[in-house]
C-alpha cells in the first residue's frame, strides 16, 4: 500500500496516453504564488516522475521560476475530460541536478533546443520580429555543433505532500480519495483518506 499513489498516477497517467481524445496527457496545470501571495496559474508538460516527484523544465528566469524561488510550494491539476478524472497535487518544490537537466535537455529537438536561448521567458518583447531574430541568430551561432543547456534553463521537481484522485459521479457525487504523508515522501509512508464532492 506504500507505493499506492504513485502505482495509481502511473495508471491513470497510461490510460490518458492510451485515450485517442486525449492529445496532450502529460499536460498539467502549475499554479505558484508570489512571496506576497498573488497567484498564478499556467499549463506546463510532465516531463519525469517517480518517488521523488513530478518534474517539468522551464526557463529559470521566467515568472514561474521566479515565484517558485520565493515560495517553494506549488500545486499541479492533471484534468483528462475524457476520463471524467483528475489528479491534483501540492507540496514543494527543488531543483533538478544540473545532470538530470542536462540529460533532458539533449532529448528536445533541435529548434526546441535553439528557442530555449533564444527566449527571454516573460520578460517584454517588442514585437515578433524581435523573437525570429534572435532564433535566427542562435541557429547561425550553434550551426555545426552540439547545442548546450542554457544556464539559465533547468528543471523543477514537485515533492508531494498530498494527492488528490477525483472520479466523476453523475449529479455531482464525484469520489474524492486523498493521500498525504505521515512524515516525509523519502518514507513512502502515505496515509489514506476520503473527502466530500
Amino acid at each position: 500500500m506504500s507505493n499506492y499513489p504513485l502505482a495509481q498516477f502511473a495508471s491513470w497517467l497510461e490510460e490518458a496516453k492510451n485515450t485517442p481524445s486525449i492529445t496532450e496527457p502529460t499536460a498539467m496545470a502549475l499554479a505558484t504564488s508570489t512571496k506576497d501571495g498573488q497567484p498564478s496559474v499556467r499549463i506546463v508538460l510532465l516531463k519525469e516522475y517517480d518517488e521523488g516527484g513530478f518534474v517539468f523544465y522551464t526557463n529559470l528566469e521566467s515568472r514561474k521560476s521566479s515565484e517558485l524561488i520565493h515560495n517553494p510550494k506549488a500545486s499541479l491539476c492533471f484534468y483528462w475530460m475524457a476520463l471524467e478524472r483528475q489528479i491534483r497535487i501540492e507540496g514543494n518544490i527543488e531543483r533538478v541536478s544540473d545532470a538530470q537537466s542536462d540529460a533532458y535537455f539533449a532529448t528536445r529537438p533541435r529548434d526546441s533546443q535553439i528557442g530555449a536561448w533564444a527566449s527571454k521567458q516573460s520578460k517584454p518583447l517588442l514585437n515578433r520580429d524581435e523573437f525570429l531574430k534572435a532564433i535566427a541568430e542562435k541557429k547561425a551561432e550553434f550551426e555545426g555543433t552540439e547545442i548546450p543547456r542554457p544556464p539559465f534553463w533547468g528543471g523543477w521537481k514537485l515533492v508531494p505532500e498530498r494527492i488528490e484522485f477525483w472520479k466523476q459521479v453523475e449529479f455531482r457525487l464525484h469520489e474524492r480519495e486523498i493521500f498525504t504523508h505521515k512524515e516525509s515522501i523519502k518514507s513512502n509512508d502515505w496515509e489514506k483518506s476520503f473527502i466530500y464532492p
